[in-house]
């Protein structure tokens, strides 16, 4: 009996590890990717390219890859695509599933999530879809968006979505809910969360685990929302918005949380104060522990390593700086110029950067002292900026520059 026991704890641990959801910035949506034997330093022209892939339509979505297949979105005349590509870079299968954001920045920028044979995707409008890995056939789609009365801000949805035990989770925003679950199997509404007040945001929820404590972090315009994942009880907000300090009714806020104990940094760029949120020990409330102006991310993502943050800055929507900061006080220890802002992410020891204005991409040594650039090439083909953030996996780096998808060879 205790045998058999174990045998079936064992295969449970596999069950869990061969269905944790492959998604936007990494397996905890913290920007930290747990490939290893990556290279320490790249060739001058920059690591061997094994794919580039054209016509996944226009965005500034992530590309995704799991152990057989990369997945892109983008947006082809007023319409919202997902590919599906095969290793050797052949477009296994490309679905229309919704319709595209059609004003200011139409570019599609809500990147897959991948969960055994099914893929989830939110269209620029607010279209929430449960498609089939193999070939691509939709499931379910719920029109979250019109369904639950959303409000908009100026660039539509950019949000990814989350996959929490048997639900998938999606933020609307707006006076009627401010998050909702579906039931990831069929589509059907589990529970809708009261409005906390704001428009819906940019920003992808994650999963935040504290002690006993577990709870779903996402946001409106206005609020950092924590809830409980089995009902969407509300549990604490924490007011991020202030009206004299942002004259629109929600803040231009993408940058999911950063988190650490009972610690949440958020930040959204715009010379907008960041924050340190702390969770109170019963898990009922949180307040502010500090704040500062140094570190206003603006869309690139953070990344939390060694008690340290890291990222860039906003100094202007086409500069910024690169920024070292102590977790705990706010101490910055460096602001250093180096191009411009871009995205970042880390792997192997060192981090991964994507420069928004020219496409540069650089290996640099996560030092909270110095910003030292390893290795650095430019990416050659695409339009627009480079706001895609960079993804690791199988020992590869995949970038993506508007309609096109690079796929480098990072592997020692």
């Amino acid at each position: 009996m205790k045998q058999i026991k174990l045998t079936i704890a064992f295969l449970l641990i596999v069950l869990i590890a061969v269905s944790q959801p492959v998604q936007w910035r990494g397996a905890n949506r913290d920007g930290k990717f747990t490939d290893t034997g990556l290279l320490k330093k790249w060739p001058e022209a920059g690591p061997e390219l094994l794919l580039q892939v054209e016509g996944i339509g226009k965005g500034y979505s992530s590309v995704v890859s799991t152990d057989k297949f990369i997945f892109a979105t983008g947006m082809i005349d007023t319409l919202d695509y997902l590919s599906c590509i095969t290793p050797e870079g052949q477009i296994k299968w490309k679905v229309a599933y919704g319709r595209s954001w059609t004003k200011s920045f139409p570019e599609t920028r809500s990147t897959p999530t991948i969960e055994g044979d099914r893929v989830y995707i939110i269209s620029g409008t607010g279209e929430l879809v449960c498609l089939n890995v193999t070939d691509g056939a939709i499931r379910w789609k719920v029109n979250v968006d019109k369904d639950y009365n959303a409000e908009w801000h100026i660039w539509g949805v950019s949000e990814s979505p989350l996959i929490v035990d048997d639900k998938v989770i999606c933020s609307p925003g707006g006076a009627k809910t401010s998050v909702v679950a579906f039931d990831k199997m069929t589509g059907k509404p589990v529970w809708q969360s009261e409005s906390v007040g704001g428009p819906r945001c940019y920003i992808s929820p994650i999963v935040y685990e504290f002690k006993q404590f577990r709870y779903i972090l996402a946001a409106t315009g206005t609020h950092l929302i924590a809830l409980e994942p089995a009902t969407g009880k509300v549990v604490w907000t924490f007011k991020y918005w202030d009206g004299a300090k942002w004259d629109q009714p929600g803040l231009i806020w993408a940058n999911t949380p950063v988190v650490k104990g009972r610690d949440i940094f958020i930040s959204m760029g715009y010379d907008y104060r960041n924050v340190m949120v702390t969770m109170s020990e019963d898990g009922k409330s949180a307040t502010e522990k500090w704040s500062n102006l140094i570190l206003d991310n603006h869309h690139h993502g953070l990344i939390e390593l060694d008690g340290y943050i890291f990222g860039s800055n906003w100094q202007s929507n086409s500069k910024g700086k690169w920024v070292s900061m102590n977790w705990e006080t706010g101490e910055v220890k460096y602001e250093t110029e180096w191009l411009t802002k871009g995205a970042l992410i880390y792997a192997d020891g060192l981090f991964y950067i994507l420069e928004e204005k020219a496409g540069t991409v650089a290996l640099v040594k996560p030092d909270q002292n110095n910003f030292e650039v390893i290795s650095s090439f430019k990416l050659k083909g695409g339009t627009g900026p480079f706001w895609s953030h960079p993804f690791i996996a199988n020992g590869k780096l995949y970038l993506r520059h508007g309609d096109i998808l690079f796929v480098y060879n990072i592997k020692v």
